[in-house]
């Protein structure tokens, strides 16, 4: 890690997802010191701060990924339903991607993903 990667990946993972780092230090620092850090460095700072890709576009890369992936993945896809809310996707935008992955995730992935997409749309509505 690079204080640089770590300091961008932390102001925008506190952009987009306020509190993630301390709520996994929180969950997860006494088993593994330092992860939380390490997610936010590689994540945040290695990956969606890196140039060429917009980072609506990573947003749309990732929900389609969890997505395909399946139920496993609901509260990551969640977090970054509402990430991808906060770097412009709209919620119609949000629902045609994971709508797309039916045919390489299959209907219930997609279903369930829709589901979870409609309770983040729900609880940003609440905090708005």
């Amino acid at each position: 890690m690079t204080q640089d990667t770590t300091d961008t990946g932390r102001a925008l993972s506190e952009q987009l997802n306020p509190g993630m780092e301390a709520a996994l230090d929180a969950r997860y620092g006494h088993l593994l010191p330092g992860m939380a850090e390490g997610v936010v460095d590689f994540a945040y700072g290695r990956q969606y701060a890196r140039p060429g890709l917009p980072l609506r576009d990573r947003y749309i890369a990732t929900i389609a990924a969890l997505t395909a992936l399946g139920g496993q993945t609901r509260p990551q896809l969640k977090v970054n339903i509402a990430g991808g809310l906060k770097a412009g996707l709209t919620e119609k935008e949000i629902a045609e991607v994971i709508w797309q992955m039916s045919l390489y995730g299959g209907f219930p992935a997609a279903i369930n993903a829709l589901n979870a997409a409609l309770e983040v749309f729900e609880e940003s509505k609440q905090q708005a």
